[in-house]
């Protein structure tokens, strides 16, 4: 069985930056492209952040771009997410998932909706005060 633990959010001020990890477990994940959605309260999960199997495509939205960066360690089955010059809009529970649909694929489109993914690990909050 897919177990997503992500860790390191917190409390931090306008301008921060925290570095968050997700440890995957179960499978091989390495093939697969990996990413990062958030949820802020009262909205819909958002994608964020996505990088594939090689770590040589990334893909950002638009509101993170320039902010964040997105990275994966294979031998540890851990994906991050570095987030830098944080803003208030910026708070949320952040998750991080798998896209078993493709293998070895520098395609990210997998990571458009999250309604396409079935299972979640338990996020980690993130909140940036102003």
């Amino acid at each position: 069985q897919v177990q997503l633990v992500e860790s390191g959010g917190g409390l931090v001020q306008a301008g921060g930056s925290l570095r968050l990890s997700c440890a995957a477990s179960g499978r091989t994940f390495s093939a697969h492209a990996m990413g990062w959605f958030r949820q802020a309260p009262g909205k819909e999960r958002e994608f964020v952040a996505a990088i594939s199997w090689s770590g040589g495509s990334t893909a950002y939205a638009d509101s993170v771009k320039g902010r964040f960066t997105i990275s994966r360690d294979n031998a540890k089955n851990t994906v991050y997410l570095q987030m830098n010059s944080l803003k208030p809009d910026d708070t949320a529970v952040y998750y991080c998932n798998v896209d078993f649909t493709t293998w070895f694929s520098s395609n990210l489109d997998g990571f458009r909706r999250a309604a396409d993914f079935r299972s979640w690990g338990q996020g980690t909050q993130v909140t940036v005060s102003s």
